[in-house]
């Protein structure tokens, strides 16, 4: 008990002789109130001090002096202290700056992250220590892709619903003419249909080459259909059995190709006859077919227009169709159907190799009377067409 009473003695003392030199830190209050609130921090040395009082046991009678001498020591270890405090705060924080964007980011991902539009701070890194990597980034993007790309696919436009949905309607005058034709001449003939693929690489390039002056000088456009029937007309004139007609046990050879056009209306499907086309050029046809199929929508033809025809075009890929086996009606005896033109990969010869290359394609469809005309017959027809578009030597052609 002699150290609780030696000990309280000089407190007592100490405080009373050294109350300017605690004025000081009493001033500074406000700037250490913040270590003084964490008094478990600073109280661990407090406790300790019984354990340096067995010096002031072997020495109570000189307690008196001692005391004032070391009065000061806590007045100096009194900075010390709150000066370990703003180390401890750091340490405090560390867990929070590694929670928001997993510590240290690469100048590489932070990059990447711009430029993929992806915010640091929400993205949960897979690396050592929760650090966020490149794939992390990329992974967030790609989610965050494919939610952006969800509202596009509701904001697609639906086609309008036809008012015929739900009723009866008689067929129109032209309809009932066209519908009794196909199906006698389905009935009366034996049809099928051959097709080749053309490459029309070249002749896109011919036609994008002189398209603009051929408008200049005629009036019309260069579409590829003038070029199809030329190469029709021609190939006709050299296999004539595609543009003969059938009269009871005997085969018919016109003197001349009058190429029926088809001609899609509101009204239904006509077939006004370019007469004679077997002496046409490119501007002839492009003449006569703009003509014609004008006149023929706003129902101006004359009825001598709509006869007469021994073979037909018809251009199914104005629609987009890549092909079809269009009908044959009598009395003709065979139709070629010409589908879009669309790109896509070939193989080419290129310095005697292979290569791929983007080209431009075709297919020509022919339907035919199996009757007078055989497979072999419609093949060396399509295939003549095929070489001339393919070389598309058109430039004499032109009529310009």
């Amino acid at each position: 008990m002699r150290i609780g009473d030696g000990s309280s003695a000089p407190a007592d003392d100490v405080p009373a002789e050294e109350a300017p030199a605690e004025e000081a830190p009493a001033e500074e209050a406000p700037a250490e109130e913040a270590p003084a609130e964490e008094a478990p921090a600073e109280e661990a040395p407090a406790e300790e001090a019984p354990a340096e009082q067995p010096a002031a046991e072997e020495a109570p009678a000189e307690q008196s002096a001692a005391e004032p001498e070391k009065a000061p020591a806590p007045a100096e270890q009194a900075p010390a202290e709150p000066a370990k405090a703003p180390a401890a705060a750091p340490a405090a924080e560390a867990p929070a700056a590694d929670a928001s964007a997993a510590g240290y980011v690469t100048p590489l991902v932070r990059k990447l992250a711009n430029e993929q539009g992806v915010d640091l701070s929400t993205v949960t890194g897979s690396g050592v220590g929760g650090r966020i990597r490149k794939e992390d980034v990329l992974a967030a993007a790609k989610s965050s892709g494919s939610a952006a790309e969800a509202p596009a696919a509701k904001a697609s436009t639906k086609l309008p619903v036809s008012d015929l949905r739900g009723t009866t309607v008689k067929m129109t005058r032209l309809r009932k003419v066209v519908a009794e034709r196909a199906v006698a001449s389905l009935q009366q003939t034996a049809q099928l249909t051959s097709v080749v693929e053309v490459d029309v690489t070249k002749l896109a390039t011919l036609r994008d080459k002189v398209k603009g002056e051929f408008l200049e000088k005629t009036g019309n456009k260069l579409s590829f259909l003038p070029f199809f029937t030329l190469a029709a007309a021609e190939a006709l004139k050299a296999y004539p059995i595609i543009n003969s007609t059938v009269d009871g046990d005997s085969i018919v050879y016109p003197a001349s190709e009058n190429i029926s056009i088809a001609v899609d209306t509101e009204r239904g499907l006509l077939t006004p006859v370019v007469r004679d086309a077997g002496e046409l050029d490119l501007a002839g046809f492009a003449a006569q077919i703009a003509d014609l199929a004008q006149r023929t929508r706003d129902n101006q033809l004359k009825p001598d227009e709509l006869s007469g025809g021994t073979f037909t075009v018809t251009n199914t890929g104005s629609r987009g169709a890549l092909f079809d086996t269009p009908v044959v009606f009598l009395p003709q005896s065979a139709i070629l159907g010409t589908g879009i033109v669309t790109k896509r990969p070939g193989v080419v010869k290129v310095d005697g190799q292979e290569a791929i290359a983007i080209r431009s394609y075709v297919y020509l469809a022919l339907s035919y009377d199996h009757r007078t005309i055989d497979g072999a017959d419609a093949s060396r027809f399509l295939v003549a067409i095929k070489n001339r578009l393919e070389e598309a030597e058109f430039t004499a052609d032109l009529g310009i």
